[in-house]
């Protein structure tokens, strides 16, 4: 890997994997109380602080850090020249970090158990909030950088397209920015004075609203960069070529088109909003349905054309000739299976007869769980074996362990996450730390926990084996650097239309869908008039 950006990948994918493998822990141990088996340290206290480190580690810290280290991999290696500014990327990274500490001190002190919905009135300690917003802040670094450098490489190579892997990386950075405007507005302007006393008041709705504009999109933004894996990594390891180059830029734009004004689906069962803004949204949300779609053919065509490639015949045979034993191509499998459950769940989710029947139970822990910690977070594992040995300039893995490492994750998800849509439908609560499972409306609810916790230790097992696959690259021999090559299409673009080669039409586009689905729902909480609620404090005391 050429311009001297390996320690800063390298150090971004550290912290990423070292907090990954610390949510793991906490992770499992929650399923066990959950349980009722009750491990030590159990109390609703310290559940509810182990619940808010792990959805911090997991929504902001884990994915950021992920997505900006692979930024930077991409923009070296497909632009072919050094960052615009190491200095920036460098203050970004440690910003975030800093972050990263603020936040976990008060979580650990027991001062800041809000979960990572920090849903107000509830209000945690200070440095909490501004660790989050430090976090967003150094991934903004990150999104200067991937727009700065796309632009150089556009003045130098006028008319040409932008590689695809930088073209959908920019379109995560795009997307990221949009994303975090609403949570960063919240924790400015209502919950960091609100956590320094300046107000014993907060607008629960408004605070409400501005989270949906994040909550969903944030999504989006975890599983671009399995996206980006399946379009411009899969193909080229499993020996074939892309299906087609323009289709996987449209699914990019329309990712951010119809991923960013749909968030207010998370607040069917509030009362501050009409039916119509609901159900303005709730169509929106079934738009995303479409780029999903469009990925899966165009994946599926691109595997098929590597499959047969190596000799598969007949309508199928195209599916055992692919490589199953490279991780990649494992992994991209894995995670479509995992895909057509969760997103089967979110179908339910999005529709509001539905979701008033899960709302706020398991199924919805079931739900992301399945998307994210399922199809999201096993592609990042394989993208990483595929980048680490050349960023650490190392000989490769050991397959066999990858292999089941990976088996071990999806297997995981699975009997962790199909227990809990079970128990959804039963009407299990989320968000609560233990239940009477004497109880006879209760006692039907422990077997699926306790299958569920097995599920549970099984990822923690596949998180530590992924630990230990990446540290045991350093046992092995050293080689030259290799260059990262990307899959290409089965007709290589020579140009590209000016908006699919750049993002400025679909900021326009999307400022004003923005407008239209969140332009209302959050003016007339200064219209109307409003009853805000008194804060409450977060104590290790009460």
């Amino acid at each position: 890997m050429k311009y001297r950006a390996e320690k800063l990948v390298v150090a971004h994918l550290v912290v990423a994997f070292v907090a990954l493998g610390i949510a793991a822990v906490l992770g499992a141990w929650q399923m066990t109380v959950r349980s009722g088996i009750n491990p030590p340290l159990t109390s609703p206290t310290t559940y509810f602080a182990s619940v808010t480190a792990h959805g911090t580690i997991m929504a902001y810290v884990m994915p950021t850090l992920f997505a900006m280290g692979f930024g930077y991999f991409v923009a070296v290696t497909s632009l072919d020249r050094p960052l615009p500014s190491m200095r920036l990327a460098w203050a970004g990274f440690w910003v975030a970090v800093i972050g990263m500490v603020l936040a976990i001190i008060p979580i650990v002190a027991g001062k800041a158990s809000v979960l990572y919905t920090f849903y107000p009135p509830l209000i945690g300690d200070f440095s909490y909030y501004f660790g989050v917003l430090l976090i967003v802040v150094g991934s903004w670094a990150w999104v200067a950088i991937m727009i700065w450098a796309m632009a150089q490489w556009k003045r130098e190579n006028p008319g040409k397209p932008v590689p695809l892997v930088m073209f959908a990386t920019v379109a995560n950075a795009y997307l990221w920015l949009w994303t975090t405007l609403g949570v960063g507005v919240e924790v400015i302007f209502q919950l960091i004075p609100s956590s320094l006393g300046w107000s014993q008041t907060v607008d629960v709705g408004l605070a409400r609203t501005f989270f949906a504009w994040t909550l969903h999109p944030i999504v989006y933004f975890w599983l671009l960069p399995a996206y980006i894996a399946f379009y411009t990594i899969a193909p080229q390891v499993a020996g074939g070529r892309l299906y087609s180059d323009m289709m996987a830029r449209i699914s990019f734009v329309l990712l951010i088109l119809f991923s960013l004004p749909v968030g207010m689906h998370h607040l069917f069962m509030d009362p501050e909003h009409g039916a119509t803004f609901k159900f303005l949204q709730a169509t929106l949300t079934a738009l995303v349905v479409l780029p999903t779609l469009l990925t899966i053919f165009t994946i599926s065509a691109s595997m098929e054309i590597a499959g047969r490639l190596r000799g598969g015949k007949g309508l199928l045979g195209w599916i055992a000739a692919l490589p199953w034993d490279r991780p990649m191509v494992l992994a991209t499998g894995l995670s479509f299976v995992l895909l057509g459950f969760g997103g089967f769940g979110g179908v339910v989710n999005m529709a509001y007869g539905m979701n008033a029947m899960v709302h706020n139970t398991s199924w919805v822990t079931a739900h992301f769980h399945l998307i994210f910690g399922g199809s999201v977070v096993i592609m990042y594992f394989a993208t990483t074996y595929q980048i680490w040995p050349l960023l650490l300039q190392r000989q490769g893995f050991d397959n066999r362990l990858l292999r089941l490492q990976l088996w071990l994750w999806a297997i995981g998800v699975v009997v962790t996450t199909f227990p809990w849509h079970i128990l959804g439908l039963m009407g299990q609560p989320r968000r609560v730390a233990t239940f009477d499972y004497s109880n006879p409306a209760m006692a039907d609810w422990q077997p699926w926990t306790l299958v569920s916790m097995v599920g549970g230790f099984v990822m923690l097992a596949a998180a530590l084996l992924f630990l230990w696959n990446l540290a045991s690259i350093f046992f092995a021999s050293r080689v030259p650097s290799r260059q990262m090559h990307y899959a290409v299409a089965v007709y290589p673009p020579k140009r590209m239309p000016n908006a699919l080669n750049g993002f400025g039409l679909w900021n326009t586009v999307t400022a004003f869908l923005m407008l239209v689905a969140f332009g209302y729902p959050i003016a007339q909480f200064y219209l109307l008039d409003v009853h805000p609620a008194l804060i409450h404090r977060v104590d290790i005391g009460n």
